[in-house]
């Protein structure tokens, strides 16, 4: 349903989006993520027409974006990350607004509103305007004007950005619900999110993909290992050799300049090892401690210092 083939941006001399490809088809949700300034709103906006690739090409429901781009714009729901909204109108009066611009038979119109006020849980809140509801409320406003067409493609840009604990846990439901019928690229930095409702994943850093899989293979190739995570005063930056030849260290990821992490299968004797080896070279400890490879290190990994919008 989505497909981009050596997608790539460029704002003067900027390179917003590098080289970039993957697809998701129909059914499938996938989690887009990135650091802050990593290129994913970049990708959305140019998904949906809104910006043209430099090079590339991007194709939506088997519709080319820069040949066919009005009728790639019926195919899609987009909710950006800002979602404008007009605080002046009542939540009903705005969605005929978007069912008309959109469209949608007049006939269809009443019929249509009142399924995505049900879908979107807007019942109690329906004859209110759009200016007096919580931000729980206009992002669920933002996703049935997002489907009030019935797309094929739903693009979400950060849409649970600002929500409290518990309008996160009904948005993803929501979009989860959705999701099962429709193509979703749901875009985010946090990670609870993706493993909540995501079936893939895509990570973007500095404009490179550094991870593209199913969200189980992700998580079939973290390592079950454990691993010391050791921190020291930046007054001497670690150098990585110093550890090495640590009988019971079987990998060092150089995280920082004072940041390593030692995989081990015996972190309390590496521990040991590792406070000695350090004494040994001179270096002032912050903290040594016992960690578990997760989503949370994986991402933090992929997106410091290996490879923003």
């Amino acid at each position: 349903m989505i497909y981009l083939n050596g997608v790539t941006k460029i704002y003067d001399k900027q390179i917003a989006v590098n080289n970039i490809s993957f697809c998701v088809e129909k059914g499938e949700i996938l989690g887009f993520l990135g650091p802050n300034g990593a290129g994913k709103s970049t990708t959305m906006k140019m998904i949906t027409t809104y910006l043209t690739p430099t090079s590339g090409n991007i194709e939506v429901c088997g519709l080319d974006t820069q040949t066919a781009y009005m009728e790639v714009r019926k195919k899609i729901g987009y909710l950006p990350e800002h979602n404008p909204l007009y605080l002046d109108m009542y939540v009903k009066e705005y969605l005929s607004f978007v069912a008309k611009i959109n469209h949608i038979p007049r006939k269809e119109i009443k019929n249509r509103i009142a399924e995505m006020i049900e879908i979107c849980g807007l019942t109690k809140e329906q004859h209110k305007k759009i200016g007096t509801l919580s931000k729980g409320y206009r992002q669920r406003v933002g996703l049935a004007q997002a489907l009030i067409h019935n797309p094929e493609v739903l693009i979400l840009d950060e849409p649970t950005t600002g929500l409290d604990p518990n309008q996160i846990i009904e948005i993803r439901n929501l979009i989860k619900e959705v999701g099962k019928e429709k193509t979703v690229i749901f875009s985010t930095h946090i990670l609870p999110e993706v493993e909540a409702i995501c079936d893939k994943v895509v990570i973007i850093h500095e404009g490179k993909i550094v991870a593209n899989d199913t969200l189980q293979g992700l998580k079939q190739n973290l390592s079950t290992q454990t691993y010391v995570e050791l921190s020291v005063d930046a007054q001497k930056p670690i150098q990585i050799q110093d550890f090495e030849g640590i009988p019971e260290i079987t990998k060092i990821d150089n995280i920082s300049p004072t940041l390593l992490h030692l995989y081990t299968d015996t972190p309390k004797e590496s521990s040991k090892r590792i406070f000695e080896r350090c004494v040994e070279k001179g270096y002032t400890i912050i903290s040594v401690s016992q960690q578990e490879k997760s989503m949370e290190s994986l991402f933090k990994l992929l997106t410091q210092g290996n490879g923003e919008n």
